[in-house]
């Protein structure tokens, strides 16, 4: 055995984590990680040691005495259910899952670092918000459901952690939308839709961090253990016209009410998610400050947001054939968009189409 360091990663049956616990396993410095989740990963882990462990139960505690874990890297804060099933399993596994890992960590004399994936998400999206979120700035609106709020009380605890134990280094990162050719997330799942509908009004502004970056930036934070909390995100913003226009996909603007509509009747064909957060995302979009990402925790993103972007579309299906004729057939039955906003609106809203070049 070495002098290296002995790694605890949760997460590790979603693809991110996984191909996270492969490439740290292979990084110097480190001489084991073991990878924790309740079911196993699909696919090659390389030299990763697998424990089936549900991070809800005390058990976790065992695992980290026993293996002598001096770092830990937790990666099982979720955005969409998959896997795990209904949204109150979700909150469970985000929620109670890092409290007792917390809890577990608390007691470990060994554990010296803990390095937690967070996300924007924490600071919402409303049209009150910052044209960019620093570090120490909070939501407009405190999240009352959903994901956002867990993200908030997840902190809240790590923060409380880090109060009880000042000898552990603790790296709260809050990641923008993590998009790439394997990510499965709301957002991803949205842009890969044939069609894209969007916020009638509304082009919001989108920031990205691409998958090899949020690799890149989790090894990074535990090679040099600066502690704090820092927004990671590629550099630039679109909005999201311009990103749909890279993406060659055809959108459909619709009222916001009808995104939502469109978003429930979607959710058990398992496609898309359009969850609150999510739209309210795509009405209002979100910026984030990255100065201390780079001035303090000393890390540059690979990927720009336009970058991320262009890889990402690289990999689409291309959306023309019958997405094109369902959007032809649908602009056919609809007012058009120039003379309908002459006249007040009478009934029905009014759609208008944007094709590939929206």
């Amino acid at each position: 055995m070495g002098d290296g360091r002995t790694v605890l990663i949760t997460g590790v049956s979603r693809d991110l984590g996984r191909t996270f616990a492969r490439r740290l396993a292979s990084a110097p410095g480190v001489d084991r990680v073991f990878g924790v989740d309740v079911i196993p990963p699909r696919g090659d882990i390389g030299d990763v040691t697998f424990v089936r462990a549900d991070i809800r139960n005390p058990v976790i505690a065992k695992v980290i005495a026993k293996e002598d874990v001096d770092t830990v890297v937790h990666m099982s804060v979720i955005a969409t259910p998959g896997s795990a099933g209904a949204r109150g399993t979700m909150k469970e596994l985000n929620v109670i899952g890092t409290m007792q890992l917390l809890a577990a960590c608390q007691k470990a004399e060994s554990v010296r670092q803990l390095v937690v994936k967070s996300s924007t998400t924490a600071y919402g999206a409303s049209s009150r918000d910052p044209a960019m979120f620093t570090e120490d700035m909070q939501p407009r609106r405190a999240p009352r459901t959903g994901y956002a709020k867990d993200v908030a009380e997840v902190e809240g605890y790590v923060r409380g952690f880090a109060r009880r134990r000042p000898d552990v280094a603790v790296t709260l990162l809050r990641c923008a939308n993590v998009i790439g050719p394997e990510v499965v997330s709301p957002l991803t799942s949205y842009l890969r839709l044939p069609v894209i509908p969007t916020v009638l009004g509304f082009d919001p502004r989108l920031q990205v961090l691409h998958e090899d970056d949020l690799h890149r930036v989790l090894q990074h934070a535990v090679t040099e253990g600066v502690p704090g909390t820092f927004n990671v995100a590629g550099d630039g913003l679109l909005v999201l016209s311009q990103a749909l226009r890279r993406l060659q996909r055809p959108s459909v603007p619709l009222p916001s009410f009808a995104v939502g509509t469109m978003g429930s009747a979607l959710r058990p064909t398992r496609k898309v998610d359009l969850s609150p957060e999510l739209l309210a995302f795509l009405t209002f979009g979100r910026g984030v400050d990255t100065s201390a990402m780079r001035d303090v925790l000393g890390f540059e993103p690979t990927y720009s947001t336009e970058q991320a972007f262009a890889e990402f579309g690289a990999t689409l299906a291309p959306a023309g054939g019958r997405a094109d004729r369902v959007l032809g057939a649908l602009a056919s039955r609809l007012p058009d968009a120039e003379e309908d906003s002459a006249r007040p609106a009478v009934g029905a809203p009014s759609f208008s189409i944007a094709g590939s070049e929206a």
